[in-house]
């Protein structure tokens, strides 16, 4: 499937250049698609951003995957700040609030490793202090310290995300304990259940074993039973003598 890239002013793209010459001959409605590119971007207005559109030609179906400009551009355009600090151990150029990281961290957080809005602002915190900007006039550090003791909880409005991540975490870690005992029970010989089996199975074995011999001795100790022919024969000599 075809798939034209270009960059876009954020919520003004046109039928023009470039993305008109590219999407006319798909036989596509440029129209719609230059709609919805300026829907998906009007969030980022004022900056250049990357799209892409990906066009079925069988069916003229299309989609539309709008790229994300960089943290730091964010975090510049809510501050309205031109550019960061040469030194940002030493030298401050501005200033952000929680509820603008948040939006920050709304619009990044499919590109982050984190989860959830909490967890991502942190990590745009510290982008912020990489360019020299304090987070509610606080470094990053600090502000952090805060976000963790819950402070700005009515801000993400999702500080639950949290708590369930960590107990997973202990969980995991439980699991994970138990897998070694196992293992550790495992190495050094049998579990103390199976050793109890393997000793009922032992002993049904004894008693099995003492059972034949009690067997064997009876059979040796029963009187021999004279054959039927030894017994036929002393009867016709017995019936002679009482002839005579």
């Amino acid at each position: 499937m075809p798939e034209i890239s270009a960059l876009v002013e954020a919520g003004k793209a046109t039928a023009g250049a470039p993305l008109g010459p590219a999407l006319g001959p798909l036989g596509v409605n440029i129209g719609d698609i230059v709609a919805k590119i300026n829907e998906k971007t009007k969030g980022y207005s004022g900056m250049k951003v990357p799209v892409t559109v990906v066009v079925d030609s069988s069916t003229k179906e299309f989609e539309i995957k709008v790229g994300s400009p960089p943290t730091s551009a964010l975090i510049k355009k809510e501050i309205n700040l031109q550019k960061g600090t040469g030194n940002p151990k030493t030298d401050f150029v501005g200033n952000i609030t929680m509820a603008q990281i948040k939006n920050v961290a709304e619009m990044k957080v499919d590109n982050l490793t984190s989860t959830d809005i909490k967890a991502a602002s942190k990590e745009i915190i510290g982008t912020c202090d990489s360019m020299g900007v304090k987070v509610e006039g606080k470094r990053a550090k600090e502000i952090m310290a805060d976000v963790d003791a819950g402070a700005f909880d009515s801000v993400f409005g999702a500080s639950g995300k949290v708590e369930k991540k960590e107990e997973s975490i202990v969980e995991k870690v439980v699991d994970a304990v138990e897998d070694a005992v196992e293992a550790v029970e495992e190495a050094v010989g049998l579990k103390p259940h199976e050793e109890k089996a393997e000793e009922k199975e032992a002993a049904a074995e004894e008693k099995k074993g003492e059972a034949k011999e009690e067997k064997k001795e009876e059979i040796k100790e029963a009187p021999a039973e004279v054959p039927k022919e030894e017994k036929t024969e002393e009867a016709s000599e017995e019936k002679k003598e009482e002839a005579k």
